[in-house]
């Protein structure tokens, strides 16, 4: 952030707190029980993600552009959940809401990669299934292991640099109205509002950021369902439609787990009550990267028939080494 600044202007001076106070569970009913459902939610999503990501590795059968995708959602979903759940439990749980001034910083930056790498990872898997349902005989040329690392790693380079711009604009203020931040994790739009300088750079960022992060995303995910419902309803038999389909229940749930809850709350946000907002921010948040692996495990074939594979090696090995000991 010291180079950030530097690049912009030297000898000026911002107004920085020593800390923040995180407050956004505080005064809730019975949000002791939410924080269980956290641990439980974040217990699950570890397991459940690197159950994915090992089998992926392990299995060369599953070394395909689709599985690299999946793979990638997978470290993300874990990285996401593991940057947010236990320092959530630490600041309410353990009672610790105070957080330095660049603690806070690193935490928003983040949660914010995580949370977009999400969005970004399902116009991968998107990308791929347009692919291999409306144009199936150029699937193999075009959508390449290397072609899909370099999208993917694209992402990844493009999600940090937004996020970095957007946080290092915070770096510009002086934060002098407050300290306290009225939600569950160093939020971008609660930490720039507490500025009593011009913060118009980072109030249009906070309008950009969805829109390079989410909407553009989920528009193009819907425009892929439209190409991939146009291809599928010239196909001749019923029976091939839905092969054609089935093999988009997977992501299309996905899809579904991610947008729907960010979508009702936007449109519904003047409505809600502001605890209800940010539970329901929260759960956003963190339940998807827990949902997403268990999705492709129960829908996706191919991981199944790998899992049980594994299982039965494990199993057979486990009860040859107790043969053996007797």
């Amino acid at each position: 952030m010291d180079l950030f600044n530097s690049a912009l202007g030297k000898n000026i001076t911002f107004l920085r707190p020593a800390f923040f106070i995180i407050s956004g569970f505080i005064g809730i009913p019975n949000i002791k029980y939410y924080y269980a459902f956290l641990f439980f939610v974040y217990i699950i999503s570890v397991l459940a993600n690197t159950a994915v990501m090992a089998t992926i590795y392990l299995d060369h059968n599953l070394r395909t552009p689709k599985y690299i995708a999946v793979f990638n959602l997978a470290l993300v979903d874990l990285l996401g959940n593991s940057a947010m759940v236990p320092k959530v439990l630490d600041i309410f749980l353990f009672n610790h809401p105070h957080i330095s001034y660049n603690d806070c910083l690193t935490f928003l930056f983040f949660c914010y990669v995580f949370l977009s790498m999400q969005a970004l990872n399902l116009v991968a898997l998107s990308y791929d299934r347009v692919m291999a349902i409306v144009y199936p005989l150029h699937y193999q040329l075009k959508v390449t292991q290397k072609f899909m690392l370099c999208l993917i790693a694209s992402f990844w380079v493009f999600v940090i640099i937004v996020v970095l711009i957007a946080t290092g604009l915070l770096t510009r203020l002086s934060l002098c109205e407050s300290v306290v931040i009225k939600s569950f994790f160093c939020d971008h739009g609660q930490i720039y509002r507490l500025a009593c300088n011009d913060y118009t750079p980072s109030d249009i960022t906070a309008w950009i950021l969805p829109a390079l992060i989410l909407w553009l995303p989920l528009l193009f995910v819907l425009l892929s369902y439209l190409s991939i419902g146009y291809a599928l309803a010239k196909v001749a038999t019923v029976r091939e439609r839905m092969k054609g389909f089935k093999t988009c229940t997977a992501h299309l749930s996905l899809v579904a787990i991610y947008f729907l809850p960010i979508l009702i709350t936007f449109i519904l946000r003047a409505n809600i009550e502001p605890h209800a907002r940010i539970i329901n921010l929260s759960l956003t948040s963190v339940f998807p990267p827990m949902l997403n692996p268990i999705i492709y495990v129960l829908q996706t074939r191919e991981i199944k028939e790998s899992l049980k594979k594994f299982l039965k090696i494990t199993t057979h090995y486990k009860n040859r080494k107790v043969k053996f000991k007797k």
